[in-house]
């Protein structure tokens, strides 16, 4: 396993190559992988279970929305802190365990004929609470796993899996909906966190707790995590344009599936198809972009993909003028070009958000940020859902697209185009690992 070297110790020679060599970080990588494949099964099951099976209308899919991403918005900022005293990895187990136990209750109630809205409402809450838990955890472990300077290549080691699930996940979760129904697919879902779980109880890291002295009342902590965050001029553009991106994002992908099953008139394997080839970019995105910022600059990678994500939901709802073929057609390049761009502004963003931020203050900066930027997402499912019954799904997708086309302003009128590369961490960095 990986050990701190210390700030006095050698770091030997064999320790300095690629993550590929370090088993303790692949046992994590391997157990995400599987996660992240059924979370994206998950993701495709869940409207398609709602709009296909209980007849969702426009409303109740945006309240489903809403539900699994209320969390953000609720426990965000509280969680922050709370991981901030907590071993990550064991949040990490603890919310994994909670999501699989949740998901499982799904196909249960509908084999014994019981499945109802409400149920789903319920467990996507549930799922959303732990998934805040996990995902601030997540994000602010990888210091504790690898060297700073391995910061970079784990994120996007990490992004690339997520793009590969993302690529493979929604394909296999169309065929398992058009096999075995969408809440038994749920099914594999449940497994994934199970197998997740057990990797990282097999996972290492040398992650010290922060003494009891250096605690202070929950509410200060939280007001310490947001002064690190909008403290910092480069943070407070990157939350501004992350944040109004989703506000948008999130109406027109709340919409989505009654868009693409219901007015397209695709199935959900053509669907799941879709979304497939679409993370095909995100999976090009996370391996490109260590050459693009390179070439670029780090900080102008930021400005330049957010341009780009900003102005590719344009296309979106013109694909309900086309003829099916073409709508495809239309929807594959949409969807690969904004997984593209968002990937290479999430591994360059992440990145320099871990490495200026000292070690204490990880997971509040993490929750303070996704409070920030998920925190909208619920209030953006509720509106989706309230605009798509009375002015219609595809006026709410044209409202959606030219929202998101100004995500990319505070970023792109900011300083990044002067920088080339963003500031280093000016305080002391996490150890650094050997074998």
């Amino acid at each position: 396993m990986s050990r701190s070297a210390g700030p006095d110790r050698p770091v030997r020679a064999e320790t300095i190559g690629s993550l590929w060599r370090d088993r303790n970080f692949l046992t994590l990588w391997t157990g995400q992988a599987f996660s992240q494949f059924g979370a994206q099964v998950f993701e495709l099951a869940l409207p398609v279970l709602a709009v296909l099976l209980l007849h969702a209308s426009e409303a109740q899919v945006g309240y489903l929305t809403a539900a699994a991403t209320a969390s953000f918005l609720i426990v965000g900022l509280p969680a922050g802190a709370w991981i901030d005293r907590l071993r990550k990895r064991r949040v990490m187990i603890v919310a994994d365990g909670v999501r699989a136990v949740a998901l499982g209750a799904l196909p249960v109630l509908y084999l014994f004929g019981h499945l109802e809205m409400w149920h789903l409402y319920a467990v996507a809450l549930v799922v959303g609470v732990a998934t805040v838990f996990f995902d601030v955890s997540y994000q602010s472990i990888v210091p504790s796993l690898v060297r700073g300077d391995q910061i970079a290549e784990a994120n996007g080691k990490l992004e690339s899996t997520n793009q590969v699930a993302g690529l493979a996940g929604p394909a296999v979760g169309g065929g398992l909906v058009a096999l075995v129904s969408a809440p038994l697919a749920i099914v594999t879902t449940s497994a994934t966190y199970v197998i997740s779980m057990v990797a990282l109880i097999f996972t290492s890291d040398h992650e010290v707790l922060r003494d009891r002295s250096d605690r202070e009342p929950l509410h200060r902590e939280i007001a310490e995590g947001l002064r690190w965050v909008f403290g910092n001029p480069l943070l407070r553009r990157i939350v501004a344009t992350t944040g109004i991106s989703n506000l948008f994002s999130t109406m027109a992908f709340t919409l989505l599936p009654i868009f693409y099953l219901r007015i397209l008139g695709f199935s959900p394997a053509i669907m799941g198809l879709l979304f497939s080839l679409g993370a095909v970019g995100g999976l090009l995105g996370a391996i490109v972009t260590p050459r693009l910022t390179a070439r670029v600059g780090e900080a102008r990678a930021i400005p330049l993909s957010a341009i780009a994500f900003s102005v590719a939901m344009l296309p979106l709802p013109l694909a309900a003028v086309l003829p099916q073929p073409g709508a495809f057609a239309l929807l594959v390049v949409q969807s690969f070009t904004m997984s593209f761009a968002v990937l290479v502004y999430n591994i360059t963003q992440v990145t320099f958000r871990q490495r200026i931020t000292p070690g204490r203050l990880l997971g509040r900066m993490n929750a303070s940020i996704r409070f920030c930027v998920w925190g909208v997402m619920p209030l953006a499912a509720l509106a989706a859902g309230w605009l798509g019954t009375a002015v219609g799904t595809i006026a709410t997708l044209w409202i959606a697209a030219a929202g998101a086309a100004l995500s990319a302003l505070p970023v792109a009128l900011g300083p990044f185009w002067r920088l080339r590369e963003l500031p280093q961490a000016q305080h002391t960095p996490p150890p650094a690992a050997t074998s």
